[in-house]
């Protein structure tokens, strides 16, 4: 892989609290987004019918958006435009609540939804029918968030045991643990809620976390040269993978927007600030906790 031409940064114009101040700051904002959106809300980030039960139609239908609510008993969850076999037939995933019956949404939704041909009975008004009962879906965040914290506790002892120090194996777990936050207190802020698709990219994002900062530990540490240069080699080929990651997960947010595929373009913005924020968190948190424990707290120049 080719590398993007890094700038050497000079950071000695900033001392280590300065350089983990921005990092900090956005950490405490995040956490003072979820716990504000568990007061309110009861959990700590909105959670999709993968994990709270629900019903999702999909529904082909010429009926205007704005009057899909009138169709049903009861009430639509969400209603999301989406691409249909044909770009003159209006497509739509409509979402419900727990406790909804299946079939009878779709009865109500094949009687009440106007067709998109001449003849009713030759049109397949309802798509797809997908139905979720809320104790699976109680299962299923259980799962999920064991999950989480089995990849996140299987990470932190592999940076304890991989150094075998405490301030570059917490700076690590710092970082993680920050590149996860972040993007959960903006999927609250930004409507994305909790899925299994989402959940996925969380756990990708621990693994591109722990790639970066044990490169950028490794050159530090393990590596000859002076502590500057050492972040610099890190740097040539850190940012050029996470840069280049970043990239090809926004073209595939804009496609999959495009072309109405919710799923990914949730999976992929979601990386694309995870991956951002992991930029942040390395070479400016991470970095100032091993400036720290290799030369000590250094005044600025």
């Amino acid at each position: 892989m080719s590398k993007f031409e890094v700038p050497e940064i000079d950071y000695t114009p900033y001392s280590n609290r300065q350089l983990a101040a921005v990092p900090l700051a956005l950490l405490a904002v995040a956490l003072v987004v979820i716990l504000g959106w568990y007061v309110v809300f009861g959990t700590p980030v909105g959670l999709s019918t993968d994990f709270t039960g629900g019903t999702e139609l999909t529904v082909q239908t010429d009926t205007p958006r704005s009057e899909l609510d009138t169709a049903f008993e009861a009430d639509i969850v969400s209603k999301q435009r989406v691409q249909g076999p044909s770009i003159t037939e209006p497509t739509y995933i409509l979402t419900f609540g727990p406790e909804t019956d299946g079939q009878e949404l779709a009865d109500q939704a094949q009687a009440n939804l106007q067709a998109t041909c001449s003849n009713p009975d030759e049109c397949e008004l309802v798509q797809a029918r997908q139905t979720t009962s809320p104790s699976f879906g109680s299962s299923a965040r259980t799962t999920a968030a064991q999950g989480l914290f089995a990849a996140f506790l299987g990470m932190s002892i592999l940076a304890f045991v991989f150094f075998r120090s405490f301030v570059p194996s917490i700076a690590i777990v710092i970082s993680a643990f920050s590149d996860i936050v972040i993007p959960l207190a903006a999927m609250n802020l930004l409507g994305i809620k909790l899925s299994l698709g989402t959940v996925a990219a969380l756990l990708m994002l621990i693994g591109y976390s722990v790639d970066s900062d044990i490169l950028l530990n490794n050159h530090v540490l393990r590596r000859s040269g002076g502590f500057y240069d050492s972040v610099h080699r890190a740097m040539e080929t850190g940012v050029t993978m996470t840069v280049t990651s970043i990239a090809a997960m926004a073209v595939m947010t804009v496609v999959a927007t495009l072309f109405g595929i919710e799923l990914m373009a949730s999976i992929g913005l979601v990386l694309v600030l995870g991956l951002a924020t992991d930029l942040v968190n390395t070479y400016m948190l991470n970095l100032s906790l091993l400036r720290w424990y290799k030369l000590g707290e250094v005044t600025p120049e």
